[in-house]
């Protein structure tokens, strides 16, 4: 039993997928050479595309007929969706980093027996314990709320 092949596995000829792309052959040697498309390549040099190079080849195809959009201009558009596609990772990333980080402190300041108070504005202050908010009302509350994480 053979391991199964993912999208990224380079296991395509030129004829095989100019084929599946629905293109000449001369056209997907085109475009590797513009690096639109970029090959993987054999011991012996030949090029092997993965679905994914398919599909971009597709993609390509479909700017340039459909769109009418010159090799320049989808060379300009394929960089600028990968660079969003990376910033999109990069910002998953991050927003994962930050929540994290946010779980510690909040766990970090429950350990130290943290105290926070709401501000007239609904605000959230955090104080020592003993402390008082500022801008207090001259009437005295007798309210007590308990938070946990």
């Amino acid at each position: 039993m053979s391991p199964s092949l993912s999208r990224n596995d380079p296991v395509f000829s030129v004829s095989i997928a100019a084929q599946m792309a629905g293109m000449h052959a001369q056209t997907v040697r085109q475009y590797d050479r513009l690096g639109l498309v970029v090959a993987s390549r054999t011991k012996g040099g030949g090029r092997r595309y993965s679905l994914n190079d398919i599909e971009a080849l597709q993609e390509i195809q479909q700017l340039s007929q459909e769109e009418g959009i010159n090799l320049a201009g989808i060379s300009r558009i394929l960089k600028l969706e990968n660079e969003v596609k990376k910033l999109k990772r990069e910002n998953s990333r991050l927003k994962s980093a930050l929540a994290r980080l946010k779980d510690l402190l909040l766990e970090k300041q429950a350990a130290e027996g943290r105290v926070f108070a709401a501000g007239q504005d609904g605000s959230i202050i955090a104080l020592s314990r003993g402390e008082r908010p500022p801008g207090g009302s001259s009437r005295r509350s007798s309210a007590l709320v308990i938070w946990r994480p």
